[in-house]
């Protein structure tokens, strides 16, 4: 977060002309397109003059709440039912438009970069566009939302209802208002898309009556969990918001229900999701021993109702909702006015959201840590003086095989095969523990070293033979001493993941973590990644990530920016963000959303000095 306080001044220097664009930037993170004119105007762009109907029309949206009628009930229940995607393929429409929307506008900056004919046609449509401002002007389009616009899809946006065209409210609100209540409207609907998934799990799969013969109940509980709770959340969180949706065509607001709910009722989706572990490992086992099973899930994902999606993605979908919601809040925050009731209630939905997420992540985490830890102590056997490895406070963020280099550094040493030995480390968020493999799947430790007392430091230019070789440091290690490791990676990218995770403070390419000064590309995930390794980050569609170091053999360590979670990741899983406006753009509404934070992390600071002083 510090990162993101010293960036955001930087950010703020960007040409102030480009407020139009930063807009536009801010639509593309939720997939909307940009709309056309200037906010200072009526939705249409429609005078008095031209419609005296707007002469005496309020200019705001609380005026407008006053004016406008409520929805018929059956009406917004008929929208509902109509809503034809299960979540997961609204949840695909939905990435895949933000991925597109950016790549569009990489092109655009591109384009006009580089001198092309797309810039000088860019050039001509503004000069048309000025020639139309000075002219009379007409009925304003409407800003347009590509999110699940397909008509094929019956899933409607806002100021496509029919009560809305037909109330008069698109020549009354301002067009970033407009983008607010599509904000609000698409919350509300994918909450309906998800439950018409939700529903279709426990009636389709939980409830038929031959799958209930195949398994065991406590089988069943593992696989299915408490999805009967989440599902009778989800379906009142619903009706709240469909009520909230009657009770005005213009959506007053919808987080204060997202605050009252995530405070109070999604603690289900922490049952849930901390289940995850145990579920996928028995879906597995339960495909390998049970023919009959593996079978009859194969026929009840052919039904059309499931529109060929695998029975495992029903089962994630808790986890990829709460993650989403907080998305989807985000979207909202971004479109609210600063200082507003509006942005207070959207931040205070955004922390409990917040909290709600990280406690499904750390209960995933417990349940894998706690059986990896008893696993690893299994194979220790200490050479130096015990160190107890299980820990309610002890994880694992790196393991794996080193070369050593053992010898004085000469020109015949270096022509020998023993230069190096193996050796293998296993580095804990506290701890680092040296080992040799030996035989019967053990390790022998012959050193260790608190994590917080490690120094690292890459050898530069050393020629083939030292290639991929870097510095470790133990400040005080089992023996009270300091001592002096020359390590050698496989490859660049793992010299750097070691030097990395072994000292996570240490300058990189595009950060300096002591200076905090910020000057960091950015990239977008275009295909999913799952972390393979504790130090990786798994990635999902469009999400956007500082880069921090990146490797020659294809290799990105990033910091996503909408919850701060850093690791490795492939290149080739994502594009880079070439737009400087939108990178800008992207670091203020970090900044904005998470601004809540820096109250409490500065008094943390101010505590830490004075705890220093003291000891002084």
């Amino acid at each position: 977060m510090e990162l993101l306080a010293a960036a955001f001044s930087a950010a703020c220097a960007v040409d102030h002309d480009s407020s139009t664009s930063e807009s536009d930037a801010r639509d593309s993170a939720a997939g909307h397109l940009p709309g056309s004119g200037s906010s200072s105007t009526p939705g249409n762009g429609a005078t008095p003059e031209e419609c005296p109907a707007l002469a005496d029309s309020p200019t705001t949206l609380t005026e407008a709440l006053q004016m406008i009628h409520p929805i018929p009930a059956d009406s917004w229940r008929n929208l509902i039912e109509q809503i034809g995607l299960l979540y997961q393929e609204y949840r695909d429409k939905s990435t895949l438009q933000e991925i597109e929307t950016r790549r569009q506008q990489d092109a655009e900056i591109q384009a006009g970069a580089d001198g092309s004919p797309a810039s000088e046609e860019a050039a001509e449509e503004e000069e048309e566009e000025e020639e139309e401002r000075a002219s009379p002007p007409e009925r304003k389009a409407l800003p347009q939302i590509c999110l699940l616009s397909n008509p094929h899809s019956r899933f409607n946006l806002w100021q496509d209802l029919p009560e809305i065209r037909s109330s008069g409210v698109l020549d009354i609100l301002q067009p970033e208002e407009i983008k607010l209540q599509e904000a609000m409207f698409e919350l509300v609907t994918s909450e309906a898309s998800y439950y018409k998934s939700l529903n279709l799990l426990v009636s389709h799969f939980m409830e038929n009556e031959r799958l209930k013969k195949l398994l065991h109940p406590s089988e069943a509980h593992i696989l299915f969990s408490n999805v009967l709770d989440v599902m009778a959340v989800s379906e009142r969180f619903l009706l709240e918001l469909e009520h909230r949706m009657e009770e005005n065509i213009v959506i007053s607001d919808v987080c204060d229900i997202v605050h009252r709910y995530a405070a109070n009722d999604f603690s289900v989706y922490i049952t849930y999701v901390s289940n995850q572990t145990y579920q996928e490992r028995a879906y597995k086992q339960l495909l390998q021993e049970k023919a009959a099973f593996r079978e009859l899930i194969g026929q009840l994902e052919l039904n059309p109702k499931c529109k060929g999606l695998p029975f495992s993605s029903f089962l994630i979908l808790p986890f990829q909702r709460i993650t989403r919601l907080k998305l989807l809040v985000q979207s909202i925050l971004k479109r609210v006015e600063e200082q507003s009731e509006h942005e207070r209630t959207a931040l205070d939905a955004h922390r409990e959201l917040e909290m709600v997420v990280k406690a499904c992540n750390e209960g995933v985490r417990k349940m894998s840590r706690t059986e990896q830890m008893i696993s690893i102590q299994k194979k220790m056997e200490f050479k130096i003086k015990s160190v107890p490895i299980i820990s309610h406070s002890r994880w694992l963020l790196k393991q794996g095989e080193l070369q050593q280099m053992s010898g004085p550094r000469t020109s015949r040493t270096l022509r020998t095969k023993k230069l190096f030995q193996e050796i293998y480390l296993f580095l804990f968020n506290d701890l680092l523990v040296i080992c040799r493999q030996i035989p019967g799947d053990k390790y022998q430790v012959f050193d260790s070293a608190p994590r917080g007392l490690l120094r690292v430091e890459e050898l530069e230019d050393q020629g083939q033979t030292l290639a991929n070789v870097f510095i470790l440091r133990l400040l005080e290690n089992a023996d009270d001493r300091e001592a002096t490791y020359m390590l050698k990676a496989s490859s660049q990218s793992e010299m750097k993941r070691w030097m990395t995770s072994l000292a996570p403070n240490r300058r990189t390419k595009f950060v300096s973590f002591t200076s905090r000064l910020l000057d960091c590309p950015q990239v977008q995930c275009v295909r999913p990644y799952v972390a393979q390794q504790p130090d990786e980050l798994t990635l999902e569609l469009a999400d956007v990530l500082n880069i921090l170091d990146k490797t020659e053999d294809g290799w990105i360590f990033g910091e996503r920016l909408h919850d701060q979670e850093r690791g490795w990741f492939p290149s080739s899983m994502t594009e880079e963000i070439l737009n400087p406006k939108i990178r800008s753009q992207n670091l203020k509404e970090c900044f904005r959303v998470h601004k809540l934070d820096d109250p409490q992390r500065s008094q943390n600071k101010d505590r830490r000095k004075l705890g220093s002083r003291n000891r002084q």
